[in-house]
């Protein structure tokens, strides 16, 4: 082929709007709640300035304006960690009058008898988002909604050509858009062992029927114990999480059973649409090559006390919620 009718392709790229979460400029480049706020620190000001103007100088009331205005300023404009000052300013008030313990407690946790002094405040309740994992691994939320948890793996997207890079945006744009309810992509650090790893191939290289091949197997072996040894390994896990919402029934009178009853049968229905919508990604994606799977109760179990407690060690040995012990094994 010639050199005349030879092209490359050139490389994709897609412009995605940043920030698309964020509200709305009013004027200035100042959303209303900045407005808002300026307004406040200015009609303050002017109020100081009427109230103080005819009776302080002016050395003085320049000096009680100036620290007034500079609060309102800061707060309008000024962010942390992403968060308007504000809202920072008001989570760390909610934060500080908050209890910090929580127990696992049915109810508002009841307070000792009279003759017992206590110091501090109470516990509160622990409230987690999830309430039960059910058999088929659907999560039965707090707020009365459902989830269905799906892990998925990850590709070389830069390794693609352009025409493989195009089509499989392509793809993924088509799942996306096919969306109805909200769903939540996930990427977790993890940390990862490979202490498992290195003992298997130690253990198993004697086997090795050549010993060119004992010797290579227990080299890599070595080499992977001092790979974890020396350096924080961690692995990219990719959760995608597809809610369900619990259709809610008209206000009829009706017994207290036909109303559990009621709301049973509407949970079960959202449940088998979550699990519809999660078959329906793991297709998707596989359309990507790229590996994903369901999780059922075991997993999605562990993925949560994984996510609650990172990088500690998982408890062993624990008996299911439904589990009879008849006997306590000793040491």
């Amino acid at each position: 082929m010639s050199p005349r009718h030879q092209h490359t392709e050139a490389p994709m790229s897609v412009k995605i709007p940043a920030d698309v979460d964020q509200p709305d400029k009013i004027l200035y480049g100042l959303t209303a709640r900045q407005l808002a706020i300026l307004a406040g620190t200015a009609a303050l000001c002017l109020w100081l300035l009427l109230t103080l103007g005819p009776l302080v100088p002016i050395p003085v009331l320049v000096a009680v304006l100036v620290p007034v205005v500079a609060a309102g300023v800061v707060l309008a404009v000024a962010r942390h960690d992403g968060m308007n000052l504000d809202r920072y300013t008001l989570a760390a008030l909610r934060h500080l009058r908050r209890t910090k313990e929580r127990v696992t407690a049915a109810g508002p946790v009841q307070p000792p008898p009279a003759w017992c002094r206590m110091r501090g405040r109470l516990p509160e309740p622990l409230r987690l988002p999830v309430r039960a994992v059910r058999d088929d691994g659907v999560l039965e939320l707090a707020s009365g909604g459902v989830a269905v948890i799906v892990r998925a793996g990850t590709l070389t997207f830069g390794l693609r050509t352009p025409g493989e890079q195009a089509g499989l945006v392509a793809v993924f744009g088509r799942w996306l858009n096919s969306l109805d309810t909200p769903v939540q992509l996930l990427v977790q650090a993890r940390p990862v062992d490979l202490t498992g790893l290195a003992d298997h191939i130690t253990q198993h290289a004697p086997a090795l029927p050549d010993p060119a091949l004992e010797q290579a197997a227990s080299e890599h072996a070595a080499f992977l114990a001092d790979l974890g040894a020396e350096h924080d390994l961690l692995i990219r896990q990719v959760l995608i999480v597809i809610t369900g919402h619990v259709p809610s029934s008209p206000p009829a009178p009706a017994l207290p059973w036909r109303q559990r009853k009621r709301h049973r049968v509407g949970r079960d229905s959202a449940a088998a649409v979550a699990l519809r919508r999660a078959a329906e990604a793991e297709q998707a994606l596989a359309a990507l090559a790229i590996p994903a799977e369901v999780l059922d109760a075991a997993n999605a179990t562990a993925i949560m006390t994984e996510s609650l407690s990172p990088g500690e060690p998982s408890l062993v040995d624990n008996a299911a919620p439904d589990d009879v012990i008849t006997h306590r094994q000793e040491d």
